[in-house]
């Protein structure tokens, strides 16, 4: 069979069975393109015509010199990203009876860089809120965006994906569907969940356009009425961010991580933050404990007598 209609094949089970979410299969869905046009581009050089790819012809050798091709383009991590697509793919063909053997199997992820997450400190947070104009509606949309971002630590795809529905405003909670489909409660603190009121009744008009407001609607919308999509939500972090005199490089992700280094300097349990950030390891939130050590040190070192 060509490789084009084996990634279908794989998607199509991503989808239906393993219910991933549509940002994960996105990712495989442009990992796997790439791959099979590296591998298609491979084979018409060699036999001198532009066809899709068999699979009968991939072996480690093409996989490694694909991975070769990527390093320079993109960071070792987003390397590591594409080859688990890879292997994730051909595990499934493996399993179908589809291919004799995994020829990603025995191929080494690249050592990832050290990685340290981004985040705000508490003064530049509150910059940040004080940004949107209060007096527009689309304002106290951007505000109540930063609000429970900041106060629910959300990837940008559960706060894209959040309905009206998903707020218990009674209880103070909200129901976020995470990755792999996985539903968590999350509290959300009181200026959040104001925010979030006042926004909701500033665009109650351009609600009103779709004749009824139901609680299944998006929560955050764009001046038109539709859903805001997570680009956009990034492009209105970076616009505040910069008018607040900071970095160009924060973003909702950035926010996320703001979220958890602040509970933790706070006095947070490792795992209750784990719970609250949806991380399935303790050990992916562990490296917000680095950042709030290393922060613990610079003040001891500044601030102790004896710390020279």
């Amino acid at each position: 069979m060509l490789l084009h209609d084996l990634i279908e094949q794989f998607i199509e089970y991503l989808s239906n069975q393993k219910r991933y979410s549509l940002h994960t299969i996105r990712n495989y869905q442009i990992d796997l393109r790439q791959f099979s046009e590296f591998v298609a581009l491979r084979e018409a050089r060699s036999e001198g015509e532009n066809s899709d790819a068999g699979i009968g012809m991939i072996d480690s050798l093409v996989i490694r010199t694909y991975l070769g091709s990527l390093y320079g383009r993109f960071r070792r991590s987003t390397i590591a990203r594409k080859l688990s697509a890879v292997r994730s793919f051909f595990l499934f063909l493996e399993r179908k009876g589809l291919t004799k053997w995994n020829p990603a199997a025995d191929i080494a992820t690249p050592k990832l860089e050290k990685y340290m997450p981004t985040y705000l400190l508490v003064d530049e947070v509150f910059r940040l809120l004080e940004r949107p104009e209060r007096e527009k509606p689309l304002g106290l949309r951007d505000l109540a965006i930063l609000e429970v971002l900041y106060s629910c630590g959300f990837r940008v795809s559960e706060l894209e994906a959040l309905t009206i529905s998903s707020i218990d405003f009674d209880e103070r909670l909200v129901r976020v569907i995470g990755k792999g489909d996985k539903e968590r409660i999350v509290p959300i603190g009181r200026q959040a969940l104001q925010a979030v009121r006042n926004y909701l009744e500033a665009t109650q008009y351009l609600r009103r356009r779709n004749v009824y407001i139901s609680r299944d609607e998006p929560l955050f919308i764009n001046f038109r009425g539709g859903a805001l999509s997570g680009r956009s939500i990034g492009r209105i972090i970076k616009k505040y961010a910069i008018e607040s005199g900071l970095t160009a490089d924060v973003s909702p992700h950035s926010m996320r991580h703001t979220f958890a280094t602040h509970l933790l300097d706070g006095g947070a349990d490792l795992r209750a933050v784990q719970e609250l950030l949806g991380h399935e390891s303790l050990s992916t939130t562990q490296k917000y404990t680095h950042v709030s050590l290393d922060r613990l040190m610079e003040v001891y070192d500044k601030a102790h007598p004896r710390s020279q």
